[in-house]
């Protein structure tokens, strides 16, 4: 299929997903949420909620990741309208890059302006631990997976040279670190497709170029959503670091035990970024 041809596919798709999602979504989110491993629960402080299963909305792939309920939660938060995304669609289940990024463009038709995104990693900064939140300023992408939506939408819009996680929403989540009386560091993540947990090598070969975190998502989701014109802020649940001298097991149970104990900073984190839009 050649590329325009193509462009009209994905354009008829985001439409056709957009117009069903419209129809039960109350009221024009302004913040949509993606919710990853054991990060899912914060869809139920969502007030009045409206639940959409992907299998209901045209074109949305099944999610079959381990945590991963498959579904939109629509609804408000101290008055905030926004949307969440129960479950993403990794590149390593098996789904084109367009499908994985479908969720975001529906999200932004329907209005939201502020993406955050979240996701459980593996650490190789030393001075991180299981249950820190990493707030992602910078990434590696080595997915190796071409997305031809990127190159249409940065040649209409004028934003491609403004940062894609957005220095602002950053600061705002250092900041409720520090009035909570949390640990919260900046750093890199690098994003690999997986769906195999990294080797020895993998985990020096992160740590030597200059990654704290790595993890299976988030890059296609983030690169389309500054693409959007979305303001991105990212966080990473660090569920265990690596000693590639010393490797113990991973397990996508015990990934998920510990991503929960990061759950109380991301809600405290989202809370904050809902309290300034109250208060603008």
């Amino acid at each position: 299929m050649n590329t325009m041809n193509s462009s009209i596919l994905d354009s008829q798709r985001i439409q056709e997903a957009y117009a069903h999602v419209q129809q039960r979504v109350k009221q024009t989110p302004r913040v949509a949420l993606i919710l990853g491993t054991g990060l899912g629960q914060f869809a139920d402080r969502i007030e009045n909620p409206v639940a959409i299963s992907y299998a209901d909305i045209p074109h949305f792939p099944h999610s079959s990741a381990p945590d991963h309920k498959g579904q939109l939660v629509s609804g408000s938060i101290k008055g905030v309208p926004l949307i969440a995304m129960q479950g993403r669609f990794h590149l390593y289940e098996g789904h084109p890059i367009n499908d994985a990024i479908l969720p975001v463009h529906v999200m932004r038709k329907l209005g939201a302006d502020i993406l955050i995104v979240s996701n459980a990693s593996g650490g190789v900064n030393t001075k991180l631990s299981g249950g820190d939140i990493l707030v992602i300023n910078s990434h590696i992408n080595l997915t190796f997976r071409v997305n031809p939506q990127l190159a249409a939408l940065t040649q209409t819009r004028n934003n491609t040279k403004s940062p894609i996680y957005d220095p602002q929403l950053i600061e705002d989540a250092m900041e409720t670190g520090r009035r909570a009386g949390f640990y919260l560091q900046q750093g890199c993540y690098v994003a690999l497709t997986g769906p195999n947990y990294e080797t020895r090598s993998e985990y020096r070969m992160v740590r030597k170029i200059g990654g704290d975190v790595v993890g299976m998502s988030t890059v296609p989701e983030v690169l389309v959503a500054h693409a959007l014109g979305m303001r991105v802020l990212a966080l990473s649940a660090v569920t265990n670091v690596a000693k590639p001298d010393a490797l113990v097991e991973t397990t996508a149970e015990g990934v998920i035990d510990i991503a929960q104990l990061a759950e109380p900073k991301l809600n405290a984190i989202v809370m904050t970024i809902v309290d300034n839009i109250n208060r603008k």
